[in-house]
């Protein structure tokens, strides 16, 4: 009898990569996906751990799906939670089967996934690597490419490196390989807009000995096998000319950049660099080179010693930046990092009143550049039925653009925006 499995993915795009590799090598083992949960003989958790909420939330998804499986079926849980703490759930979670790292030896039966000899009686095999897995066909025309995992910074907030590791860059052949293979739809559609991500992906190749030049490079060799390339996750110190020279090239001026804030005395404390002047200065210099750049951040509210002060200097370039998307995020005190435990600690009301500030302050301006669309021609890959996106919107981040239902799927039409719904455009023929 034919096994079926269920993977469940939680937190951001680089985890879906890690899964797209997971359910490449279950199905590579005969196992077939199944229709949901409650079908499935294997049931997967990739978890996210990055924050408290998002744990959290992976705890409450692992006990929801323990609830939903039939009987007989084991539950997994893998990614970030698990390689964090394990031990902690094995013990906290009696409803777990196996609770399986990163990079653990696997074997993959067509009754069993089983994980590390000391966790079944399967014969030790050579350890997965993620980043190197077969994915398998994309199921929609653009897909995540991760080209590095881990990370090889000290940012106080952080403890990604404490359980991803030091970044570890895939050679460049590896990494156009798929995508040709992406881009050809070898069993699958034809991806025309690839995605590439890492934790810190403007630092590619670094650990090879390449340097700083090595994602340029890349982003060019990939535009040219493809009709849109995104970047997600720059650091705002590796935002060099060349790749600012090399994202404009691409005709998708999109610059997700990780700035986190932008007081220069908080930025320090978070061990982080820059301030809110520099960033300023390069939004500037890159709308003057294209008016119609897109700009996404993410911002922590409520770091150890944020002042008032600092609240209000976020606020001021929220106002002058007109950031297209934005994201705040209540600070959490991560085990391990250099943050646990650092004194000033700010009041969990006075975080809840600033992020209420920020989100609405943010949410405007979000509007009024969406509503400024209305009445332009766009570019827009359909991604489903009636949805798709402009160079505007990065994949499950962003808005999307409602399109007529009979356009097909994988196409990039040109249409008339004609409305804005919120985050959301209407466009049509």
């Amino acid at each position: 009898m034919v096994q079926r499995y269920w993977v469940e993915t939680l937190g951001c795009p680089k985890n879906q990569v890690d899964s797209d590799k997971l359910t490449g090598t279950l199905s590579a083992a005969g196992m077939q996906p199944a229709a949901g949960p409650e079908g499935a003989d294997v049931v997967v958790v990739n978890t996210c751990a990055f924050v408290e909420d998002a744990r959290a939330e992976s705890i409450e998804t692992i006990l929801a799906l323990s609830e939903l499986r039939r009987p007989g079926a084991r539950l997994v849980v893998t990614g970030c939670l698990a390689e964090r703490s394990g031990p902690e759930l094995a013990a906290a979670l009696p409803e777990v089967d196996l609770i399986a790292g990163f990079g653990v030896p696997v074997a993959l039966g067509p009754t069993r996934l089983a994980v590390t000899a000391e966790s079944s009686d399967a014969a030790p095999v050579p350890s997965m690597d993620l980043l190197e897995l077969p994915r398998p066909a994309a199921s929609a025309p653009w897909a995540y490419v991760k080209v590095a995992e881990g990370c090889d910074r000290a940012c106080g907030f952080c403890a990604i490196p404490s359980f991803r590791g030091p970044q570890r860059s895939r050679s460049t052949g590896s990494l156009l390989a798929e995508v040709d293979a992406l881009v050809a739809g070898e069993g699958g559609v034809p991806v025309r807009e690839i995605v590439l991500v890492a934790q810190d992906l403007a630092s590619y190749g670094r650990d090879q000995g390449v340097g700083e030049r090595a994602l340029v490079p890349l982003v060019q060799a990939v535009a040219d096998r493809v009709d849109r390339v995104r970047l997600l996750y720059l650091y705002p110190s590796e935002l060099t000319d060349a790749l600012v020279d090399a994202v404009l090239a691409t005709d998708v001026p999109y610059f997700d950049l990780s700035l986190q804030h932008v007081s220069r005395p908080l930025l320090r404390r978070m061990r982080r660099w820059g301030d809110g002047t520099r960033f300023l200065e390069r939004i500037e210099s890159i709308r003057e080179r294209r008016p119609d750049a897109v700009f996404r951040s993410n911002f922590i509210v409520g770091y150890p010693g944020e002042t008032e002060e600092d609240h209000d200097e976020l606020l001021a370039f929220i106002d002058q930046a007109q950031l297209d998307w934005c994201g705040f995020f209540r600070f959490s005190e991560e085990s391990g990092t250099y943050a646990a435990g650092l004194d000033r600690a700010v009041a969990p009301d006075v975080v809840a009143d600033r992020l209420v500030e920020l989100g609405e302050r943010q949410d405007a301006i979000t509007a009024a550049r969406r509503d400024a669309l209305v009445g332009s021609l766009v570019q827009v890959l359909v991604d489903e039925p009636g949805v798709g996106r402009t160079f505007r919107e990065a994949p499950e981040i962003d808005g999307v653009v409602q399109v007529p239902g009979d356009l097909a799927v994988g196409k990039i039409e040109t249409l008339m925006v004609s409305a804005s719904l919120g985050v959301d455009l209407v466009a049509q023929r």
